[in-house]
């Protein structure tokens, strides 16, 4: 069976879904996007997920192609043709077709919108419990990370080096040696003392919505979280290393580089997270999951 894409009023199969070629999505990566998971038939954090969608158009000063109710009736009719229990909903919004010029279009310009779905179970057990390796790259990206831009040539290259080096993520590093996120995911250590650490929200990285849920449930487990940048060098030297993201959930990292983190496995506090993800995740209300 098709994968069933949603573009612009319309549900079709993939192959026949197109965009036009002034799209300014397509010329100009003048878009915004946001994925968020299904587990086990309910979305995971869909109304945050939705917010920073709503704040990403906004900073753009981009018309919002629906109302939020209105969008949940097409995620979630995607996700019904879809047949998707566990998988991942990609939803795209770019500022719509107009002939090929820098400045913004008319204000009448009505927005694009794309949404597909596809079967995807997440970050494996297996794989936590052997712990990830990653890679270092410089962070070239533009200074508006906090956008949940289309534009993301600069994290295609990093993951690229990721995926050429055989390792499972990329952490970018700015020149003056802070760790700001990952290509795909936000980066966290704990310290010799058992803090948490990871980098505050700001400008300089995206906020992720699983970061936040890992916060809450960290300081709701007694953990002590602080957020503030830390450095590559706090980071090779940390008692753990983990990344967390919508599909990733929580990863614990054992190697940066060619360098073990710690005794190079993976870390009983960062294990923990994930399991209370998990855990989370499991206990999703169904009744208000779709809520804004």
């Amino acid at each position: 069976m098709s994968h069933i894409a949603y573009v612009n009023g319309r549900y079709l199969p993939q192959r026949d879904a197109t965009v036009h070629i002034e799209d300014r999505g397509y010329q100009f990566a003048d878009g915004v996007y946001e994925v968020f998971l299904v587990w086990n038939g309910i979305p995971v954090d869909y109304g945050p997920h939705i917010v920073r969608l709503q704040r990403s158009m906004a900073e753009l000063r981009m018309r919002e192609p629906m109302s939020a109710g209105a969008m949940t009736v097409v995620m979630k009719e995607i996700v019904r043709r879809n047949r998707i229990t566990t998988g991942i909903v990609y939803m795209q919004v770019n500022r719509g077709v107009a002939p090929r010029a820098h400045p913004f279009p008319n204000a009448n310009t009505k927005p694009s919108m794309v949404v597909t779905a596809k079967a995807f179970a997440g970050s494996s057990d297996a794989m936590a419990e052997q712990g990830a390796k990653v890679v270092t790259a410089r962070d070239i990206r533009w200074e508006r990370r906090d956008i949940k831009s289309v534009g993301l040539l600069a994290n295609v290259l990093a993951r690229q080096s990721a995926s050429e080096a055989k390792a499972y993520e990329a952490i970018l590093v700015t020149a003056d040696g802070t760790v700001t996120e990952a290509s795909a995911s936000n980066a966290w250590i704990i310290t010799a003392d058992k803090t948490i650490v990871t980098h505050p929200t700001s400008n300089a990285i995206l906020g992720g919505i699983t970061r936040s849920t890992v916060i809450d449930l960290a300081r709701e487990a007694g953990y002590k979280v602080t957020e503030r940048p830390f450095t590559l060098d706090e980071a090779r030297a940390a008692k753990e290393v983990f990344l967390t993201g919508t599909t990733t959930f929580v990863m614990p990292v054992t190697q940066i580089d060619d360098q073990p983190v710690a005794n190079g496995s993976s870390g009983l506090i960062a294990l923990d997270l994930r399991k209370r993800y998990r855990n989370y995740m499991d206990a999703l209300d169904a009744a208000t999951a779709w809520n804004v």
